[in-house]
């Protein structure tokens, strides 16, 4: 056979999983997953995760329901600060959750009460998403906006009303009527009448909201006319991601939002039949998962990351392998639950992806519990990865892991970042991106460049002349040449013209000995002294470059005052930045060095 037919028959039995799957699927409320009455919760789920799960409730049990205040909102806009709101709203989200997984698994209506106040609580909050994303208001009045956490709160109840309807209803018929109305106004009908935004982005808010509206018209809309528009709108918005997505499958919001972007098309993919034959890019965009992942938990970095280890999580990288029978993914989500403890500690799943528990993966997740636990773990270290439209580079070699990007400063949850790279050494980071801190007003703004986090002399990256990166689409890098193990980009381009560079070709290579590093540039004029900057946490990393002194002078500083607390959760309480500083005025040469 022809290695062209091989490929083709890979591909024909791809789109035929897909279909199979999806043809399965319904878009049905009743076949989303069994009921909180059915036996299956109490005789297929381990008996370990169930009694975790229960346990997991039993501290919220007779705990009062939060009211979220109005001046805390108002921070956001009074002081910029969006985290103390954000802190009080998804507790009060996982505590919901909480409650409702303890009574699916319990199954004795012990939960039942505090879960009724608590859908009583969230009925009377006057918004459920969060202040960065209400615009200039302050939420005094009953203005509807469908934002992510209002479509993921929304979720969040209409989850609890799937599950539990016949507990709700033996208390009073009008709980669920309630929460339909509320789901009306808040979710189905703003949704489907405002031609927001996202409905057309490439980006994470796209498949986020659709995913979780989508649950919404399948078990709440009543109008089978609404219903079949609200279910066009939102296989139209998941086409437009798909499509905008590059043709590797690459993410370029970093692993930290892959949760949220193209494992949240999944989440409309499982649920909505004869969807999409865009089973190659489908693949690729959940192949981004294991492609970025360095090991020892720790997971690439680039762009808005608040995470740098246990970043993907299994209640949903596991039933998306498994849709897809991506024999290295299911492995993958089979390797996580191992390392996070899943069948034991299940309730440690809840302290991530998308900032609060999200029911649905999780009752989804069960629901395929007898496959996750007859999987064989395995981690997925690859050699080799090349994401040739993000341009992305990853390889091992021997003990040495590195990842290097070009792309451009323009790119969603942009960093100015173009050419910069990443060094582990036996699974732990030496050369690192710092990622992300808090999100303030500030982080979306017009002034987003001037957060330490966002500017290329803060990641490992030359500061030529004297002047960083600029951010912008046009500021881009161009691939030179890459084979597995070696990129060569010119990043003269990220560079504004008053850094007066002219070529910039920096290569990096992964040898089992170490990491080389060539950079090869020629500037039109001599300003000012270039700098090479390399991020640490690691104190004593100095030792592990090896350099020219005739040709570079290198200075330690401690940055570790500008850690705010979500940094320090990253990273420890130290950071540092390495300096080597060019001891020529040449605007033409060679400097090469090895970091081993």
């Amino acid at each position: 056979m022809t290695a062209a037919y091989i490929l083709q028959m890979q591909k024909a039995k791809v789109i035929a999983c897909l279909l199979l799957y999806l043809l399965a699927s319904s878009p049905v409320a009743a076949q989303l997953v069994p009921k909180a009455d059915d036996a299956f919760w109490r005789d297929s789920v381990p008996q370990e995760m169930r009694q975790s799960y229960i346990k997991y409730g039993e501290q919220y049990l007779g705990r009062e329901w939060t009211a979220l205040p109005w001046t805390v909102f108002a921070e956001n806009k009074i002081t910029g600060n969006r985290v103390n709101y954000e802190n009080i709203c998804f507790e009060k989200r996982r505590h919901l959750a909480a409650l409702v997984m303890a009574e699916i698994l319990e199954g004795t209506g012990r939960f039942t009460n505090d879960i009724i106040d608590g859908i009583g609580s969230f009925c009377e909050e006057t918004w459920w998403g969060i202040p960065a994303h209400y615009g200039k208001h302050i939420p005094f009045q009953d203005i509807q906006e469908v934002d992510l956490f209002n479509a993921e709160t929304a979720s969040l109840i209409v989850w609890t009303r799937y599950m539990l309807e016949k507990q709700l209803d033996a208390f009073s018929p009008d709980v669920c009527k309630r929460i339909d109305r509320e789901i009306e106004n808040r979710i189905l009908k703003p949704a489907l009448a405002k031609n927001y935004w996202w409905k057309t982005a490439g980006m994470n808010w796209n498949p986020w909201i659709c995913s979780n509206w989508l649950t919404c018209v399948l078990v709440c809309e009543k109008d089978e006319a609404r219903k079949a528009e609200a279910i066009a709108q939102i296989k139209k918005a998941t086409k437009a991601f798909i499509d905008a997505y590059p043709e590797d499958g690459g993410c370029d919001e970093g692993p930290g939002y892959w949760d949220r972007a193209a494992a949240s098309m999944f989440e409309v993919l499982r649920l909505l039949p004869d969807f999409s034959d865009d089973a190659d890019k489908i693949r690729k965009m959940a192949a981004y998962s294991y492609k970025t992942y360095i090991g020892n938990d720790y997971c690439v970095n680039f762009a808005d990351a608040h995470e740098n280890k246990a970043v993907q999580q299994v209640n949903i990288v596991y039933p998306f392998g498994l849709w897809l029978n991506d024999k290295t993914m299911r492995e993958f989500g089979a390797y996580l639950g191992l390392r996070k403890g899943v069948l034991e500690h299940p309730a440690k799943l809840y302290d991530k992806s998308g900032n609060f528990p999200t029911l649905g993966r999780e009752l989804f997740f069960l629901h395929d519990i007898s496959h996750f636990i007859a999987e064989k773990p395995n981690e997925p270290l690859l050699k080799d990865a090349w994401l040739p439209n993000l341009q992305i580079m990853t390889a091992r070699r021997g003990d040495c892991f590195v990842a290097m990007k070009g792309g451009h400063n323009g790119e969603s949850h942009n960093h100015n970042d173009v050419g910069s790279f990443l060094v582990y050494i036996d699974g732990e980071p030496l050369f690192i991106d710092p990622g992300v801190g808090e999100y303030t007003a500030k982080t979306f703004s017009k002034s987003r460049y001037e957060i330490w986090t966002m500017q290329s002399g803060y990641h490992n990256l030359p500061q030529i002349n004297g002047i960083d990166q600029k951010d912008g689409k046009a500021f881009a890098a161009k691939v030179i040449s890459h084979k597995d193990g070696q990129l060569t980009l010119d990043i003269a381009g990220a560079y504004p013209a008053e850094a007066a560079v002219k070529s910039w070709k920096r290569t990096v290579t992964a040898t089992k000995s170490g990491i080389s590093v060539t950079e090869d540039y020629e500037l039109s004029d001599f300003i000012a002294p270039t700098r090479l900057m390399l991020m640490t946490t690691n104190r004593d990393a100095l030792k592990h470059i090896s350099y020219n002194s005739n040709q570079l002078e290198a200075t330690i500083e401690d940055i570790s005052d500008k850690l705010d607390p979500l940094l320090q959760g990253m990273w420890g309480k130290e950071m540092y930045r390495i300096v080597l500083t060019m001891k020529s005025a040449k605007t033409k040469q060679q400097i090469r060095y090895k970091i081993h």
